[in-house]
């Protein structure tokens, strides 16, 4: 089975889309799930969002799979126009409902606290107000309009199960030599 690389355009009407518990579930393209937030940042609040980001890196150092409920693919955090606005871009394998759902559980769980809080209009009781979190989010939400998969709708664990069996097949051709 050939896996071709394949773009689709995504409708900015939402309308025919299926209702989700917390509103329409945007359907999963090429590059699977995902959103991109862009809010203000708290004013002083820069230094914090990158102190955050280090101390993050520190944790998925001491444990990889620390992030591991959220089937993330990729994560990518940006502070911009001199630091007074934030985008926070995510890629992963569950719909935006079941996502922050998680996300939420584990936040709760570790005690950790989100980055989002150093972001204007975010509402402290989030891990107690669910709703609150995810109405935030959808209105800080930038919706693609085109999204592009190079390996299209392939789950973060397929890719990791393809590379376990690459590192077996190199190491038995390693001993075969």
């Amino acid at each position: 089975m050939e896996i071709k690389p394949q773009a689709v355009v995504i409708s900015k009407e939402t309308d025919h889309l299926e209702k989700g518990k917390y509103g329409p579930i945007f359907p999963k393209t090429p590059a699977c799930y995902g959103f991109t937030i862009i809010a203000n940042v708290k004013p002083g609040r820069a230094e914090t969002i990158r102190s955050y980001g280090y101390r993050l890196a520190e944790a998925l150092e001491a444990d990889p799979y620390a992030l591991a409920p959220l089937k993330l693919h990729y994560l990518r955090w940006v502070l911009f126009d001199n630091d007074t606005r934030f985008m926070y871009q995510g890629i992963f394998d569950t719909d935006f409902d079941k996502y922050t759902e998680d996300a939420i559980a584990l936040f709760t769980k570790t005690g950790i606290n989100t980055v989002f809080e150093n972001l204007e209009g975010f509402p402290m009781d989030w891990k107690t107000n669910p709703e609150a979190f995810i109405k935030f989010v959808r209105d800080h939400q930038c919706p693609s309009f085109i999204e592009y998969g190079e390996y299209p709708y392939v789950t973060a664990d397929e890719i990791k199960k393809a590379l376990r069996i690459k590192n077996a097949l190199s190491e038995m051709l390693d001993q075969l030599q």
